[in-house]
């Protein structure tokens, strides 16, 4: 590392348990970052019309990150007011980078991102071997991806690990079938071991929730479901603009609506596939159905039919429990089939004294499908700065 590169701040040598750090950068340097993130380019004067802290204060503060190596001071904007201009602040992305890992059953996405959210690299690479074995493929990938970009491994803050599942305890998923290797064992000690920096392990409705939280639509919305449409079926949700995780880290686990005489009808893609399969329509994979995906392929529509009113069961209750301001579809689903379904929503609230409930909007996520990948590559930022 060369010497006119700041040090890292201290960071955990092992993340087992998902929680957060918070020794990384104080609450009020942690305060400043997040505004950063939000208004790139933003002058030190304007942190003030944001902040409860007094602008001597941010000063100091904005000093210290500078020379920590965490922010860049730019250029002044002119023509602010009088006196001296006040210089804009960015988040220095090569202070630090962080790596996301997403594994679902068909596919494993992994994504490269600097500290000031920039995305540096995606890759995919099918699912299709054993735990140990993709591991060993997965490192190599990262260092593949990292030789290419010429980043400094000790720069690499943490990873962030997303998991097709529900959390049990500790740093334990349970995964649909195809992924029973990776179900029901410590994944954070022995990703932490494997890779040498420390992990923080989620489900992925969580990781792609945050992820719309933070480059999406969250720059616009305080409070929003995300619908999580993969091999199953899941979600996360955003309140007040924090990723909400429930007690048992599992808020948000839509598909827990759907009882055994729903389960079969809730919109899950891989039970779209098996439903295509029956009209002669072969998908080989979740990717290829999102990538390729035609509405007017036999059996589409009848599929749509038959799913719809579980799914509209569902959209009430989010709307009647968790009232939010938006409802997001997400996850690997097509942006087509999203608004089919979309398109077939009713709402069951009726207008009292000729005035309705203010309803949420229906928004089709614009991440793309490997969303989960780069909210577990937020993940240690927003642990660690934001």
């Amino acid at each position: 590392m060369s010497a006119s590169k700041p040090p890292l701040p201290a960071a955990p040598t092992q993340q087992t348990d998902g929680s957060a750090i918070r020794d990384t950068v104080t609450g009020s340097e942690r305060q400043i970052l997040r505004q950063i993130w939000r208004q790139p380019g933003i002058s030190r004067v304007e942190l003030t019309q944001h902040s409860d802290l007094a602008q001597q204060s941010i000063h100091r503060l904005v000093d210290g990150l500078c020379a920590r190596g965490i922010v860049a001071m730019g250029p002044p904007v002119p023509g602010t007011g009088r006196g001296k201009p006040s210089p804009t602040l960015r988040l220095n992305g090569a202070h630090a980078y962080t790596v996301g890992i997403s594994v679902n059953v068909n596919v494993i996405d992994i994504c490269v991102m600097d500290q000031s959210g920039r995305i540096l690299a995606e890759r995919a690479m099918p699912r299709d071997r054993g735990m140990e074995e993709e591991l060993g493929r997965i490192r190599a990938v990262i260092a593949t991806l990292g030789a290419e970009l010429n980043l400094d491994e000790s720069r690499l803050f943490g990873i962030g690990l997303s998991i097709a599942g529900y959390h049990v305890g500790g740093t334990q998923m349970n995964a649909a079938l195809p992924l029973h290797d990776w179900s029901l064992i410590e994944l954070g000690p022995l990703m932490s071991a494997r890779f040498s920096k420390p992990v923080w392990v989620n489900n992925g409705g969580n990781t792609a929730a945050l992820a719309e939280n933070m480059m999406g639509i969250g720059n616009h919305v305080r409070t929003f479901a995300y619908l999580s449409f993969n091999y199953g079926f899941g979600g996360g949700l955003i309140h007040d603009g924090e990723l909400l995780t429930g007690g048992f880290g599992n808020a948000g686990e839509f598909g827990g609506m759907f009882d055994e005489t729903d389960r079969p009808l809730r919109p899950a893609l891989q039970l779209l596939v098996e439903h295509l399969a029956g009209y002669g329509v072969e998908i080989p994979s979740i990717t290829y159905l999102r990538e390729r995906f035609d509405p007017n392929w036999p059996g589409v529509r009848e599929w749509i039919e038959k799913v719809q009113p579980a799914h509209i069961r569902m959209v009430n209750a989010i709307i009647a429990v968790i009232n939010p301001q938006a409802i997001v579809y997400g996850g690997q689903i097509p942006p087509a089939l999203a608004q089919m379904l979309i398109d077939g929503i009713r709402i069951f609230s009726e207008a009292r004294y000729g005035v309705a409930a203010p309803r949420p909007k229906f928004i089709i996520s614009q991440l793309g499908g490997t969303a989960s990948a780069i909210g577990a590559a937020m993940v240690p930022l927003k642990e660690g700065f934001y």
